[in-house]
């Protein structure tokens, strides 16, 4: 009796542990696919995982796209957009705690650097993420009670930035050397990712020894009707989303316009090798240079109210700041461990 009675109340105990414990630690890890269908005929709706979508596709249903459902057990995660992250969107990352624990001391870091200094802030973001930007990603944090109380790291994610639209190409049809008289084509070509060609339009802006011939257009092409010696030069052109938050210009590309060829005609009615010889010897107009970008609209009567290229040096000035906060973090993280190395030498100089 005494020996059921023992058992009894051992069970009752592992009983009571288990519970504790369920309670105590992070649900186990698992990952799944859902998949939402959609009847067509009744326009209800339900959601299945992989194991329920194999089956061929009934008539009269439709799936949608599938996506990852990642249930983790660890102490602290690092959480990223699931959408792909293109060139001019926000980046936004979460360092989340188990259960909404409080954390102290924050810290992310890319490609193992960290990106700023310990804080309480548990977000992270970057206003216009670029294909620089892409990497491994991963926050570590201390815990407050209830948590274990120690310095915990959640796993490495990566994050590619993908290129929303290529850098343009400009060419000249029918050629980059046209006759005098006749019409050239200026062609700005680039595309859009078609992940993004539904939300996202380019605008195009043509440009010449450094002014600006067209800006800001949905046409991506630029005509020139009747050429002339003076529509020789070099051109560049602009592709731009609508919002002006990504923009990239294409190579120079060095129109010469060809003059009436005296050189033929000269040949035609006299052969001789010292009338023929004369045109080779004549200059020729040297292409000019490529010039600086413009600096200001106000030199040029066709400059745009806004200089892209001043618009670009501020984003080139705000990426050398981000930089340097970076920079900062590593300093305020040495002094932080130098000052904790001066602490303990002076607590043990009474002990020698």
């Amino acid at each position: 009796m005494k020996v059921i009675c023992v058992l009894t109340s051992w069970a009752f105990y592992i009983l009571l542990a288990i519970l504790w414990a369920s309670q105590m630690l992070p649900s186990a890890s698992f990952e799944t696919t859902m998949r939402c269908e959609e009847t067509i005929s009744t326009r209800g709706s339900s959601c299945h995982t992989d194991d329920e979508t194999t089956h061929p596709r009934k008539a009269g249903y439709t799936f949608s796209e599938p996506f990852h459902l990642i249930v983790s057990y660890d102490w602290l995660i690092l959480q990223v957009p699931v959408a792909p992250i293109f060139e001019g969107d926000p980046l936004v990352l979460h360092c989340r705690a188990w259960q909404n624990w409080p954390l102290t001391e924050v810290t992310f870091y890319r490609d193992g650097t960290a990106l700023g200094p310990p804080g309480p802030n548990k977000e992270f973001s970057i206003t216009l993420a670029q294909e620089a930007d892409s990497g491994h990603y991963h926050c570590s944090g201390i815990f407050r009670s209830p948590g274990p109380g120690s310095p915990e790291t959640a796993s490495t994610v990566a994050i590619t930035v993908q290129e929303l639209f290529s850098a343009p190409v400009l060419t000249a049809l029918p050629s980059a050397e046209p006759q005098e008289g006749g019409p050239v084509t200026l062609s700005c070509q680039t595309k859009l990712s078609p992940q993004r060609s539904a939300a996202h339009h380019l605008l195009f802006s043509f440009y010449k020894d450094g002014r600006t011939l067209h800006s800001r257009g949905l046409s991506s092409e630029f005509q020139i009707p009747t050429t002339s010696v003076e529509h020789s030069g070099s051109y560049w052109c602009e592709a731009a989303t609508g919002d002006g938050q990504v923009w990239k210009h294409s190579p120079p590309l060095e129109i010469a316009v060809q003059g009436p060829s005296s050189s033929m005609t000269s040949s035609a009615w006299n052969p001789s090798p010292q009338r023929s010889a004369t045109p080779e010897t004549s200059p020729k107009k040297p292409s000019e240079p490529l010039p600086p970008p413009p600096t200001s609209s106000s030199e040029h009567a066709g400059f745009s109210s806004l200089d892209p290229h001043l618009h670009h040096q501020m984003r080139i000035l705000l990426k050398n700041m981000q930089d340097v906060r970076v920079l900062l973090g590593h300093v305020v993280m040495e002094l932080r461990d130098l000052s904790s190395f001066l602490k303990s030498g002076i607590t043990k100089a009474p002990d020698k």
